[in-house]
């Protein structure tokens, strides 16, 4: 389980590359790899990752193909830029919202407003999921916890503070992980399957 509080980008140092699979290597401030332990979860992109290996300064993931099919961290280069969060621990401040790492698919990066305060952007999704997109509603984005802006049809707007572009990766994205809020999905699809049974 995870915040949605990204806590530091990391750089892609190493892959390899097999028949839907990739083993991703990256580098990252020793501070953020403290107390880390083989199989603990780690969120790369607000995709949940387990630890296969560790140095000081460098932490070894294996992807398999279903997670390269939903996110975007098969289309990862070395050099790239990642956003990376350590689970949440029993006492940590909840400044997101739960977030499981569990991606529902990728966006796509449509437009960018940029102003001298914020950088809004607008990102399509699949149409499918757009039941579960709401005004002022929670979304995970590339594990960053955002509020969602303004909804037009499979598209929705994000306002980004100068902090959160320092700490993320979304600044220079064209594709981001989502994953929508697991509340307010379980909320809809039962009462959706409720006005179902009642022939509504």
């Amino acid at each position: 389980m995870f915040t949605g509080i990204v806590q530091t980008q990391a750089q892609v140092a190493k892959l390899q590359d097999r028949d839907n699979f990739r083993q991703l290597t990256l580098s990252v401030a020793p501070e953020y790899l403290q107390q880390v332990a083989l199989g603990a979860s780690i969120a790369i992109n607000g995709c949940c990752l387990t630890v296969v290996s560790f140095t000081e300064t460098t932490v070894s993931f294996d992807i398999i193909d279903e997670t390269l099919r939903l996110t975007n961290l098969g289309a990862l280069c070395v050099g790239d830029k990642v956003n990376f969060e350590r689970s949440l621990k029993v006492g940590d401040e909840m400044g997101g919202h739960y977030v499981s790492g569990h991606i529902h698919g990728v966006g796509r990066i449509v437009e960018r407003q940029q102003s001298p305060d914020n950088l809004a952007l607008w990102i399509e999704f699949a149409p499918e999921f757009a039941p579960y997109v709401l005004p002022k509603g929670f979304i995970s984005v590339n594990g960053a916890s955002l509020t969602v802006g303004q909804v037009v049809g499979n598209t929705f707007s994000l306002h980004l503070i100068p902090e959160t572009l320092r700490l993320t990766n979304l600044a220079d994205a064209d594709q981001v992980n989502l994953e929508f809020d697991q509340q307010t999905m379980t909320i809809v699809n039962t009462v959706e399957r409720v006005l179902a049974q009642r022939g509504h």
